[in-house]
Formats: structure tokens, sequence, C-alpha cells
């Protein structure tokens, strides 16, 4: 059982981590005695200079410890004194909710306040953190309302995502007689073998019944807390927020989801032709979209798939391979599943020990070599953003994706490409397999997203209503693609991503970054390795300036369709291929 290490953050909770959180304190209250200090002629050059040093210095020290107590938790859940710990820091972290709201306040009030900064060049590095702090500080509410909020979502919405992380982690699925975990069931979505898919997916559904109810809670509760909160806010809706926190236009979003909807047929072509070769009739059983297709049974061990990896990001540049050779050597990824452990996959940037930590659920299939790809994406993107200022390292959802999607289309494009025909089959459907995802299921969880805030305005939804409402998603989405009699009514149960109340919409973020990834492969694979200089520099920036603005470094306009059709046109073309093959 391979784990990360956690050693450059600290070795234990033994006395440097508390005496940490002890200075996390004293922190906090130099923060607060700097809010006092604001005024109406407080210098302006001194007064940012002492604000950028205490903020500097708090995400810092939050971060690290922050970091080390999540990932302690992510593998395993009911660790009790990392809990602790994390309760406590999220009692801290609260308490610096006066020192942003106020400095930004400040800044709001400030006359000139355009003037004054490019009076002082000193402060042209952080032109962009400080006119978004601007910005923000017209949707907030008072002081102590907002410190109030600070403290009322720990036991509120950060609370109920925790329970959906904890009863998601923990709970016991029964399968063939013997208990199992979560993650290790939805892994058997990608077997060979069509009765493993099939009862895999039933003892799934199963299980879900023992936590519907309080899962069903935690979400009517969370978005209980975001509808009021965006509303006091100014927020036209949770919708709105999350396109503002995105720092993109809404012009932008809709330009993605008109050109994603107009080719949702293309991907219905593809899973009626899988579900044929499956052997059904009609669209494609939900429980088989991860079927594996093609001759290819090749499996990967832990080493094997990194070393695949490395080789293949070679294709790509040094660069890019010698990050990941770093990962496995200096083991900072947590690979297998295992009780107590969260499903999926992340990677975490950890700025300021310039490290990143993956954790994956790897059981050896193709699918999870490409998750390893994706998350080694992330942990490049790092790379780059721990070249910038702490203050200018904080990307946005739709950029996260950029690096992560770019990574998984060089190991799937090189993997093709080399393949013999039989494996090229297995190959090429992996790659659709994961852009269906990414673009069609994407797309059924923003609409189920927007329904649920939309009708959470008026009263709670029963678990029934949560069902239909993921149900009727699915359908629009996937249309004739999927068996309308075998779809997934509980995918609202397992995805973390609803389970915020400060991250609303984590769903659009994936389609955004496929597409814009593939849209900067197709410029790589047009102007060669000297391109990868600008796509480095593009990533570095993706903390300091707003979506729009990070993509025309590259010459790319994503407020225009015509950028978005273009990258599913690289789709597209794989799906004709793939229709010609079996066909």
């Amino acid at each position: 059982m391979r784990t990360w290490k956690l050693d450059t953050l600290f070795a234990g909770y033994d006395d440097s981590f508390p005496k940490g959180v002890e200075g996390l304190g004293s922190l906090i209250e130099d923060t607060k005695s700097f809010v006092q200090s604001l005024g109406p002629n407080a210098p302006f050059k001194e007064t940012v200079e002492s604000y950028l040093s205490l903020a500097r210095r708090l995400r810092s020290d939050f971060l690290k410890h922050f970091a080390y107590v999540n990932l302690r938790i992510a593998t395993d859940a009911e660790d009790e004194e990392s809990n602790k710990w994390a309760n406590r820091l999220r009692s801290l972290s609260a308490e610096t909710t006066t020192f942003s709201t106020g400095f930004s306040k400040w800044l709001l009030e400030v006359e000139d306040f355009e003037k004054e900064l490019a009076a002082e060049p000193s402060l042209s590095d952080y032109r962009y953190h400080l006119l978004r702090l601007r910005e923000n500080a017209k949707y907030l509410l008072g002081d102590k309302e907002e410190e109030l909020v600070a403290k009322l979502s720990q036991t509120g919405s950060n609370a109920w995502g925790q329970l959906q992380s904890l009863l998601t982690s923990t709970l016991e699925v029964e399968y063939e007689g013997e208990k199992t975990t979560l993650p290790a069931i939805r892994n058997k979505a990608h077997s060979r073998d069509a009765q493993v898919r099939k009862k895999a997916f039933e003892a799934e559904m199963e299980a879900y019944k023992k936590i519907e109810k309080s899962v069903a809670f935690a979400l009517n509760s969370i978005k209980g807390e975001v509808n009021e909160l965006t509303k006091k806010r100014g927020f036209e809706s949770p919708l709105h927020e999350a396109v503002h926190n995105s720092r993109m236009r809404m012009e932008t979003l809709e330009a993605l989801m008109s050109a994603m909807k107009e080719r949702l047929p293309m991907f219905h072509k593809y899973l009626r032709q899988k579900a044929k070769l499956l052997g059904h009739e009609g669209g494609l059983p939900f429980y088989d979209l991860f079927a594996p297709l093609g001759k290819s049974e090749r499996t990967f061990g832990e080493d094997e798939a990194m070393d695949y990896v490395i080789d293949n990001f070679h294709s790509y540049g040094e660069r890019l391979a010698k990050l990941a050779k770093r990962a496995k050597e200096e083991e900072w990824i947590d690979f297998t599943p295992r009780k107590g452990k969260r499903g999926g996959a992340f990677c975490m940037n950890i700025h300021p020990i310039g490290e990143s930590r993956i954790l994956t659920n790897f059981t050896g299939s193709f699918s999870n070599v490409i998750t390893l790809a994706h998350e080694l994406g992330h942990a490049y993107h790092g790379e780059q953003i721990f070249q910038e200022d702490i203050l200018n390292s904080r990307y946005t959802m739709p950029l996260a994706e950029t690096a992560s999607t770019l990574c998984e289309t060089i190991v799937k494009r090189r993997a093709i490409r080399d393949a013999k025909e039989e494996e090229k089959i297995f190959l090429l459907e992996q790659s659709l397999m994961g852009s269906t995802q990414v673009i069609v299921d994407i797309m059924s969880r923003f609409l189920f997203e927007k329904r649920v805030f939309e009708t959470r305005k008026e009263t709670p939804l029963s678990v029934e209503k949560i069902k239909q409402f993921m149900l009727e998603a699915q359908k629009e989405a996937y249309g004739e693609g999927l068996d309308p009699d075998t779809l997934h009514p509980y995918m609202w149960v397992n995805k973390g991503h609803y389970y915020s109340g400060s991250l609303s919409f984590y769903n659009f973020p994936y389609a955004f970054g496929l597409l814009f990834a593939k849209g900067i492969y197709a410029l790589f694979e047009e102007k060669g390795a000297a391109f990868t200089e600008e796509i480095d520099t593009l990533l570095q920036k993706t903390g300091a300036m707003d979506v729009e603005d990070v993509a025309a470094l590259v010459g790319i306009d994503v407020e225009k369709k015509d950028f978005w059709q273009r990258s599913l046109d690289v789709i597209e073309e794989e799906i004709r291929t793939f229709l010609e093959l079996t066909g």
C-alpha cells in the first residue's frame, strides 16, 4: 500500500504543530489591531504594505496547517486528532474575516484609488489582487455580520459538507456476501465482466438507501444557506456568484454552455454505438458507461503507471516529466482505496513548501492511469504558481482544470497514436468516456444544481424530489444515448462538489478546462515545443488575471462560441474515428 509522505509539512502533532497554531492566534490579534487602525486618514502606501505583509503570513501559515490536517482526514475520515485540529483551525479562520472585509471596505472608500495605486510602482505586482478586493467589497455585509456568518458556517454548511464526506467514505457496501467501500464498488464499473458491472451498480444503489436521508438533509441545508447569503450580498443568484468568484464573465459561460448543448447529439451517437457493441438495444445502461471496449488487457501496477505517464510526458517537455518523476521519488501520492479514505482523486498545491500532494483510488485500470496524469497536471500547475507571490497564487475553478486536462490529453493522444488497431479502439474509447463525462455528465450536474437551488428557495427537497431532478437532468443531457430505465438517481450523493457553502456550481469549470486544454493542445501541436513556454506563463498568471485575460495570453477569445466549437471539433473527430473503427 503506497501512501504519501507528509513530513515536509509536519511530522505529527508534536510540539511544532500546536506551537504553529498558537502563532496563528497571535497573528490574528495583529490583524485585528491593523483593522482598528484603518480610517479615512490612513496613509495609502503604508497601509497597503502592512496589509500585504499580514495577509502573506496569514495565508502561508494557515495553508500549511490546514493542508496537514485535511490530508490526514482525506485518508482517514475518523482520525479524531486531525478532526479536532481541523475544527480548531476553522474556528481561527473565522476570526480572520474582519481582517479581509475591513481592508476591502477601506479600499472601496479610498478616493482616486487608481491614481493612488499607479503612483506606487512597488505595489504594481499586487494591482490585480487589490482591485479584486475592492470589487468584492461591494458584496460584503457588515463586519460583525461577516464574522458571524464565518463562525456559523462552521456548524452550518461546513459541518453538513463534512457529514456527506464522512457518510460516503465510511459507507459499507454489501457485494457478493462481503462488505466493501463505496470507492471500491464504484471502481468495478470499469470491470471487463458485464455481470460484475451490473451487480456492483445494483449493490451501490442499495447501499445509498442507508444514507440517502442524511445526505439529502445536508444538501438542503447547504443550498438553503447559500440561497440566503447570495441574496443578502446582492448577487442575482448562486450561479452569478459562482461566475463572479470564477473571475469570468457570464458571456463566457453562456458561450461555453451553448456550444456544448449544440454538440450533445454527437455524444449520443457514440453512446448508442457503445450500447450496440455491448449487446444492448437502444441507449446504454448507466452501469455500462465505463465498460472497457477493445482488446487491450493491460493493467498497471503503481510504479508501472507512473513510468508510463512520465514517458508520455516527455513528448510534451522535460519540465513536465521532471515534475512527475519528483512526485514519484518524493512520495507525494497516496494511491489505493481503503476504508475511511475519501473517494475520487484530488491534488493539493501547498505553496509554503513548494510541493503538492495527490490522492487517487488506484486499482490498475487505464482509466486510473489517466486520473494519475490528470492530478499530476494539477501538480505541474502548482509548480508554475509557486513562482508567484502567495497572494497571486490562488487561481479560480475554470482555470484550475487547464493543466490537468492538458496532461490527460498528452497521455491519451500519444497512447492512441502509438497503438495498433485493436488497442486503438480501447484507448480511443477511454478518451471518449472521459470527454463524455466532462461534457455530457457535467451538463446534467449543472442542470441539476441549478434546479435544486431554484426549488430550495421555496421549500426543502425530499429524497424523492432530489432523485427526480437528477433523473430529469440526466435525460436532458444524455438524451437517447442512455437507457432511460437504468439511469443513476443517486449521483448527487457521492459527488462532494455539491456540498460546499462557498463553492457552488463546481461543474462547468471541468467542461471549461477540458475544452480550453484541447484548444491549447491544438496550438501546441501547431506551434511546437517553443509554445510550452507560453503555456507555462499562462499557468503562472492564472492567479493574477481574469479568465478572459489569461486566455488572451495565448491568443484565445473565450467569449466567442467559435473557440469552444473548434475544441469540440477535436472530440467530434475522435467520435467519427471510433464509429468508423467499430462500424
